[in-house]
C-alpha cells in the first residue's frame, strides 16, 4: 500500500517582510541630505513655489560660458498654460527656481518637463550622457506676502551666498527681468525674458506690502 505524501513545513524567520530596521534601499553617498521619499503636499493655484534643484557630483559647471546660455534656452521653454516660471537663478551645481501652477498635476508635470529639458541641454553642451540631477526636486509653497519676498531676495540674490564681493546683477538669473528694486532698475527690451509674468496675487502684488527690494539686501539662509 502507498504511503501517502505528507507535506513538510518550511519554517520562517520571525521578522520577515514588514517594517524592520535597515530594510529598505540603502541610501548613496551625497554632499548633503537628500529629499525625502514621501508622497508631496497637495498645491493651492494661488501660492507660488520655491524649486531647488541639484545636479551629481558630476556637473557643477551650470554657469559656465559654455553651459549656462543652454540652461536659460531651456528654461525660456519651459513655461506653457498651467505652469509658469516667474524666476529662477543658476548657481555652479544647483537651480532656484519661482514657479506657479494652476494644479498638483500641471505643477509636476511641469517640474518634470523643465528638468527633462535643462538636463538634455546641459548634456548636448557637454557632449555628456548619464543623469543630470542628483535628487529629487525639493519644493516650498510660499503662501504669504513675506515668504514671497524672502524668496525673491533669496533666488535673484543667492549668487551673494557663494561670491563673496559680487555686485550688481547676476548674469546667470532673472534678476534683469525682475521690475521690483528699489531703484527702479529694469531690463529692458533687448533681450526676450526667458520667465513670464506672475499670475498669483502674492507674487505678482501681495509681496510688495513689505516693500521692494534693494540690491544691497542679502539672502536668509534656509
Amino acid at each position: 500500500m502507498a504511503r501517502r505524501p505528507v507535506q513538510l513545513s518550511l519554517p520562517m524567520p520571525a521578522t520577515w517582510g514588514g517594517r524592520r530596521p535597515g530594510a529598505g534601499r540603502k541610501p548613496t553617498p551625497r554632499r548633503r541630505p537628500g529629499v525625502a521619499h514621501c508622497r508631496r503636499p497637495g498645491h493651492v493655484a494661488a501660492h507660488p513655489v520655491h524649486v531647488t534643484l541639484r545636479t551629481t557630483c558630476a556637473v557643477r559647471c551650470l554657469r559656465s560660458d559654455r553651459v549656462f546660455p543652454a540652461v536659460r534656452r531651456a528654461l525660456t521653454a519651459a513655461s506653457h498654460a498651467g505652469f509658469r516660471l516667474i524666476h529662477f537663478s543658476a548657481q555652479t551645481d544647483h537651480l532656484h527656481l519661482l514657479v506657479e501652477a494652476d494644479d498638483r498635476t500641471r505643477l509636476s508635470r511641469g517640474l518634470r518637463g523643465l528638468a527633462i529639458r535643462v538636463a538634455r541641454a546641459v548634456n548636448r553642451a557637454l557632449g555628456r550622457r548619464g543623469p543630470l540631477w542628483g535628487d529629487r526636486y525639493h519644493a516650498r509653497p510660499l503662501t504669504t506676502p513675506r515668504a514671497v519676498r524672502h524668496a525673491l531676495v533669496y533666488v535673484l540674490q543667492n549668487v551673494k551666498k557663494h561670491a563673496r564681493g559680487g555686485h550688481g546683477l547676476d548674469p546667470c538669473s532673472s534678476a534683469r527681468w525682475f521690475d521690483g528694486w528699489d531703484d527702479g532698475v529694469a531690463a529692458g527690451a533687448i533681450e526676450r525674458s526667458p520667465v513670464v509674468r506672475a499670475h498669483t496675487w502674492l507674487a505678482a502684488a501681495g509681496w510688495r506690502r513689505h516693500g521692494l527690494i534693494s540690491h544691497a539686501e542679502q539672502p536668509r539662509c534656509g
